[in-house]
C-alpha cells in the first residue's frame, strides 16, 4: 500500500535550510573552479573584461607557455617525486607507530601517542626559523631529501592520531590466532593487521597526499635556494609575481589548472574509498 502525501514524514526547517547551505557552499567551491578553468582560455583583455565573458576561443597556447615557458612541467614532475616519497613514509612509519601505540601496554604509551596528537595543534609556521637552522645543520637544506623528511614529520601526528583509533577496532581474536600459529610481531603486523586496517589506510593515504601536493610553507624555506627543486606550489608563486610585470595572466590561470586536475581527479576516483574508511573507523 502506497504512502499518501499525508503518511510520508515532512522534511524539518532545519533539514531544508541544511539543503540550501550544502547548495551554496556546492556554489561558492564550483564556481571559482569554473572560472579559473575558462580564465586559463581568455587573453587579459577578456581576463580583467567581463568576469562572466566566455573566452573568444580555445587557446591552448596558455596551456603550453605554463607548461614549457613558466617550467610547469619540471615543478610538477619534482612535486611527483617529493609526494609519493614523503607520503610512503609517512604511512609506513606512521601506520607501524600507531599499531605499536594501539595495541601494546608499556611505560610511556599514553605520553607518547599525547606528544603526536599535540603536534596537530602545533602550528608548523612558529618552528620555521628552528626547522631551518636543523635542516641546515644536517646539510640537507635545498634538497629533496630534506623536504621529504620534513614532510614525513609533519603529517605523522594526524596519521598517527587517526590510524591508532582504527587499529584499536580491529578483533584482538585474529592477531593472538596468527601469534599462536607462530608468526612474529612484525609478521603479525604486514600480514594480518595492515591488510585489515585498508580502509582506514586508503583513505589516510589520500588525505596525506593532499595535503602534501598543496603544501607551500615548508617548500618555500627549505628549496628557496634550488630552483630546479621548486615544487608546483613554489612555481605558481613564482608565475605569479612574473605576471605581476609581463602581464601573462592567461599562463598563470593555466598553471592553476594543470595543479588543480591531478588532485581533482584523485579525489574523485578515490572518493568512495575515503567515505568507506571514515565510515569504518567511525562504525566499528
Amino acid at each position: 500500500m502506497a504512502l499518501t502525501r499525508e503518511d510520508r514524514p515532512r522534511q524539518g526547517v532545519l533539514s531544508r535550510l541544511s539543503h540550501v547551505a550544502l547548495f551554496v557552499w556546492a556554489l561558492l567551491i564550483v564556481l571559482p573552479l569554473l572560472w579559473t578553468f575558462l580564465a586559463s582560455f581568455k587573453n587579459n583583455t577578456e581576463i580583467f573584461g567581463d568576469p562572466l565573458q566566455l573566452p573568444g576561443a580555445l587557446r591552448f597556447d596558455n596551456w603550453v607557455r605554463a607548461w614549457d615557458t613558466a617550467h610547469i612541467g619540471r615543478y610538477m614532475f619534482n612535486t611527483v617525486i617529493v609526494v609519493a616519497l614523503s607520503t610512503f613514509g609517512t604511512m609506513l612509519f606512521g601506520s607501524m607507530a600507531a599499531y605499536v601505540l594501539a595495541r601494546y601496554t608499556f611505560f610511556g604509551n599514553r605520553f607518547i601517542y599525547y606528544l603526536f596528537v599535540a603536534g596537530m595543534a602545533f602550528p608548523v609556521f612558529l618552528a620555521l626559523s628552528t626547522l631551518f637552522g636543523v635542516v641546515k645543520q644536517l646539510g640537507l637544506l635545498d634538497t629533496y631529501t630534506g623536504v621529504i623528511l620534513v614532510y614525513i614529520a609533519y603529517s605523522l601526528p594526524f596519521t598517527v592520531f587517526f590510524m591508532a583509533a582504527f587499529f584499536r577496532t580491529l578483533p584482538d581474536a585474529v592477531a593472538e590466532a596468527a601469534m599462536i600459529d607462530g608468526a612474529s610481531h612484525t609478521r603479525t603486523f604486514f600480514q594480518v593487521m595492515l591488510p585489515m586496517a585498508k580502509p582506514g589506510l586508503i583513505s589516510i593515504t589520500i588525505f596525506n597526499v593532499l595535503g602534501q601536493w598543496n603544501q607551500y610553507l615548508l617548500p618555500l624555506v627549505l628549496l628557496a635556494g634550488a630552483k630546479d627543486k621548486w615544487v608546483i606550489t613554489q612555481g605558481i608563486a613564482n608565475i605569479s609575481i612574473i605576471a605581476g610585470y609581463q602581464a601573462d595572466w592567461p599562463a598563470l590561470f593555466a598553471a592553476l589548472n594543470l595543479a588543480i586536475i591531478p588532485v581533482l581527479i584523485i579525489y574523485i576516483v578515490f572518493q568512495r574509498q575515503i567515505q568507506s574508511g571514515l565510515g569504518a573507523g567511525a562504525l566499528k
